[in-house]
């Protein structure tokens, strides 16, 4: 028992490890098999492997075989933690057995001395009928005597005892039946006693200590039996060498304490979920914190009796929780009331992390029957979200406004973000406020669940629901190339169309601005910190809160990739705009080159009307972008140079273009080759002045030039010989720029910034310039 003993102490020392995976562990169990030979000998092994060692070598295999042992010890501290339930009920079996044996053991030996009893009797019996006149005449010749103190003790001894237990003198009988055990014991020892009058002592102690047992366990099962009267009956129980039965006793008094005090609580359909579950928490965990208490008071911290307190605990542990879904968390959760359901689990949580002062730690168990309900709160309210964005983007007139003065729940005007200047409101539609408006409310509600570890599952819930938005604001895009079957599932469909090229800037204003700022800022109250940095330059430190949560950036990450594809759709639209009639034909053809070849000096060298009409849209769309992205001027300069670049790819990746440059029936002539090099200089120029010239773009425009030239080339001309001189078209170009944007000439080395045209350029530059180049 000694073993089981330590085994169990060694098993409360132990404490979760990672483990070693499942390679190494094979291999650790490889090197192991050596050293589980029953014929194993140390000496040998030890020979074999340093017959032939120098000093190194020893001290490689003596770090080898630590390394073993140190294995082994983890392997053993695994296992012994993965089945540690079952070796707590293993552990009480065994003591529960001890007892019976115990019992046995007593029982074995009170027949062992009735039968040594009976058989003395009959001995006597025998000696009296051979001598029956000796004894006769040696009790007629001898005086009365007077009884010894003993026999008058043994006389006197059950008819005390019956008194004490009648009045309940527990503390003085079991002083009574100590001394009865000590003077049987000494008796016995010293044989002073007859086995007849030894038999009859150990009988009469025997059936007081078994009827004091029961009235003990009389009085603990009695629901008003309460503190120190309940403490001293199972100590008495104790003492009498009934532990298990008393802890028991103790356990399930304290239960029928708490089931009496609950017959008061009846939850109704109109309670309050978190008065109820505070009401019973208290109930319950109070209880539990009171059995540890008396527990550890009478029985200490011996292992068998901690394993069941532990057992017992949990078991109230997990009625509880029960109770409290059934009656306060299934309704709120299906009604998608996560700010209710987390009330409910973070009262319980209060009430139970109390007890780990004493040793219990059952918040795990209430996580893990909690975290279902919890769950299905998450995902009705962010499928409300989802729900009521998409209705409210069915009339959105895609109008950016600064939010309403509404007061949220928390007491904060709503999309108002405090900042150490005051409030700072961003221009949203009426959906897109409505969306950040919840999510804002959400983060409230699920911040105090980080404890369930549901902060991933949240985060990854919003995207989900950010995505559906997404998915609703690209089908508002008219003529939107992106298949239908990628938004199954993705709520309601009907979404009013954004006519305006404004109305469509809108749909990107709103996504860019919630996927850089309002979402990553409300998420950040899964990661609370200290409130006096809150005070300072929010976004600042809202970025630097951001670097240091690798989740959380990564979450941003996918919101900005998932901002992306409403960006192309954008671009493809209107880039397609831009190439095809509505007819389907082609703006840009080989045929506007090739069928240049003629009088060069009847051209006037212009930029092809495709390009006129992609620098007109891009300084247009400038002008939009400049009042609606305020601050983030960056994505405004992002956004047009997608789309310049989405253009100039269609160009370089249209293969029928390029069959007819390179192999059509007429080749490209030189007026051909000059007009398309102009081109190409005129993106260059205009994406330049604008700043959205991308490394990629002029990689592409480089590559077109390339193609053009070598289809020239393979005509026998060169290139070179015909073409101008660069300065030549950069002239044209920037005088069409000029032109197209109505700006005035150059006089004297200025401009005219009064212009119109020429403030809104400046005010777009000033902000790129701010930004850097992108």
């Amino acid at each position: 028992m000694a073993s089981v003993k330590s085994s169990r102490s060694r098993a409360h020392a132990v404490t979760p490890s990672k483990g070693i995976n499942k390679e190494s562990g094979t291999k650790l169990e490889e090197n192991l098999n050596v050293f589980k030979s029953d014929n194993f000998d140390a000496d040998a092994f030890v020979q074999s492997k340093c017959h032939s060692l120098n000093e190194k070598e020893i001290r490689q295999l003596c770090s080898y075989l630590l390394d073993l042992k140190r294995a082994s010890a983890e392997e053993m501290r695994k296992s012994v933690y993965a089945n540690y339930t079952a070796f707590i009920r293993t552990s009480k079996e065994i003591s529960d057995l001890e007892g019976e044996l115990s019992s046995m053991k007593n029982l074995l030996s009170t027949q062992a001395t009735l039968i040594h009893g009976l058989a003395e009797g009959v001995h006597i019996d025998s000696l009296s009928d051979d001598a029956p006149e000796s004894a006769s005449n040696g009790s007629s010749n001898d005086e009365v005597r007077e009884p010894t103190d003993l026999e008058k003790w043994l006389a006197e001894f059950p008819d005390l005892l019956d008194v004490l237990l009648a009045e309940r003198r527990v503390d003085e009988a079991l002083s009574s039946l100590d001394e009865g055990e000590r003077i049987a014991s000494e008796a016995k020892e010293k044989k002073t006693l007859g086995h007849a009058v030894l038999f009859s002592l150990q009988t009469a102690i025997a059936e007081r200590r078994q009827k004091l047992a029961d009235q003990l366990a009389e009085i603990a099962c009695q629901p008003s039996t309460r503190g120190a009267e309940l403490r001293a009956a199972i100590s008495a129980l104790k003492k009498l060498g009934d532990g298990p039965r008393a802890h028991s006793l103790l356990l399930n008094a304290h239960y029928q304490k708490y089931q009496f005090n609950m017959k008061n609580l009846r939850p109704s359909s109109t309670s309050y979920g978190g008065a109820y579950t505070a009401a019973l928490s208290q109930l319950v965990f109070s209880a539990i914190a009171q059995a540890a208490t008396d527990s550890l008071a009478i029985f200490g911290k011996e292992p068998a009796y901690t394993s069941e307190l532990v057992m017992w605990a949990t078991k109230q542990t997990e009625a509880f929780a029960l109770l409290v879904k059934r009656h306060a968390l299934t309704s709120s959760a299906a009604a998608g009331g996560l700010r209710a359901a987390a009330e409910c689990v973070q009262i319980a949580l209060g009430h139970c992390s109390l007890l780990e002062a004493r040793g219990l730690a059952l918040c795990p168990v209430l996580l893990k029957l909690f975290r279902p309900s919890v769950e299905q709160a998450l995902d009705a309210n962010l499928k409300r979200i989802e729900e009521s964005t998409a209705a409210l983007a069915a009339a959105d007139d895609w109008e950016l406004t600064y939010p309403p003065s509404v007061t949220r729940t928390s007491g904060r005007p709503a999309g108002a973000v405090l900042g150490s200047t005051g409030a700072y409101q961003h221009k949203l539609s009426s959906s897109a406020h409505r969306f950040n408006l919840m999510v804002q409310d959400f983060f409230e509600d699920v911040g105090p669940l980080l404890s369930m570890q549901l902060g991933g599952k949240a985060l990854e819930g919003l995207f989900q629901v950010f995505n559906s938005y997404v998915n609703t604001l690209i089908r508002a895009l008219p003529g939107s190339i992106e298949d239908e079957t990628s938004f199954e599932g993705s709520g309601n469909k009907i979404v009013r169309m954004a006519e305006t090229e404004a109305q469509q800037i809108a749909l990107l204003a709103n996504a860019s601005l919630l996927a850089d700022e309002l979402l990553p800022r409300a998420a950040m109250k899964l990661a609370p910190l200290n409130q006096a940095n809150y005070k300072d330059d929010l976004q600042r430190r809202a970025s630097d809160r951001q670097s240091r949560h690798p989740e959380q950036r990564e979450w941003k990450k996918r919101l900005v990739n998932s901002v992306d594809r409403l960006k192309d759709s954008f671009c493809q639209q209107h880039a397609l705009d831009l190439i095809f009639t509505e007819e389907g034909d082609s703006h840009l053809s080989a045929e506007m080159y090739i069928n240049m070849e003629g009088n060069a000096d009847e051209i006037e060298w212009f930029p092809s009307l495709i390009f006129q009409e992609l620098y007109v849209k891009l300084n247009r769309m400038a002008a939009i972008a400049a009042d609606m992205f305020v601050g983030r001027e960056r994505f405004a300069i992002l956004l047009l140079m997608r789309l310049t670049e989405t253009v100039i790819l269609w160009l370089s990746q249209d293969q029928s273009f390029w069959d007819d440059i390179e192999e059509g029936p007429r080749p490209l002539g030189h007026l051909g080759l000059q007009q398309f090099y102009l081109d190409m200089k005129f993106v260059t120029c205009f994406a330049s002045q604008g700043r959205y010239l991308s490394r990629n773009l002029l990689r592409v425009v480089n590559d077109i030039i390339s193609k053009a030239m070598s289809a020239f080339a393979s005509t026998g001309m060169d290139p070179y010989s015909v073409l101008p001189d660069d300065d030549w078209f950069t002239e044209i170009a920037q005088d069409a720029i000029e032109r197209l944007s109505g700006k005035p000439k150059v006089a004297n080395g200025e401009r005219d910034l009064n212009s119109p045209t020429a403030s809104v350029s400046a005010q777009s530059m000033s902000s790129v310039r701010s930004h850097g180049s992108y």
